[in-house]
């Protein structure tokens, strides 16, 4: 198989989880028939505590099995957590966690192009590094690139009914 026929992996960040959790369209994820890969660490993130997207979310990824990739960032944060370390970090977690498994992709999947899903405005300044064949893509982007597609009739529907239902949308 030659790299340019390897298909690209999603790997969303805990803001369009809960966007489209609101929704109630996290099978857009699916859309382009690409792997979906949840990181550890975002999973635990959007599961964690009791919230109105804890449930939709971990049931969406048990029915579609979706691979959890492991970091070392979840791995630290639970070993401090049963050590009980004063000063934990806990901002930001999710995103290291993703620019590890990029990072890891980048390593072991060269020709494989790494598609991360965010929402946190932060995320777009240049100082989140990706590898060269990694992509930051926002949840509005995604929803463009679908309703580009034909898959979805319109990616402000998508964006309204998660504010209808509760959502504080990022601007």
């Amino acid at each position: 198989m030659t790299s340019t026929s390897l298909k690209p992996v999603v790997l969303p960040d805990a803001g369009p989880l809960i966007t489209l959790a609101y929704a109630d369209a996290l099978d857009l994820l699916l859309k382009p028939g690409w792997p979906v890969r949840l990181v550890d660490m975002v999973l635990y993130e959007v599961t964690r505590n009791a919230t109105p997207t804890r449930a939709k979310i971990a049931a969406w990824a048990d029915q579609h099995s979706i691979e959890v990739q492991a970091t070392r960032t979840f791995t630290h944060y639970q070993a401090a957590l049963v050590t009980d370390q004063a000063g934990l970090r806990k901002a930001h977690l999710g995103e290291i966690a993703v620019q590890e498994a990029m990072n890891a992709l980048a390593l072991a999947n060269p020709g494989v192009t790494g598609v991360f899903l965010f929402e946190d405005h932060k995320i777009a300044r240049a100082r989140f590094l990706l590898p060269d064949n990694c992509r930051k893509v926002s949840t509005r982007a995604w929803l463009l690139f679908l309703e580009g597609k034909g898959w979805i009739d319109s990616a402000a529907e998508i964006e309204r009914a998660a504010i209808t239902n509760g959502r504080n949308f990022s601007r």
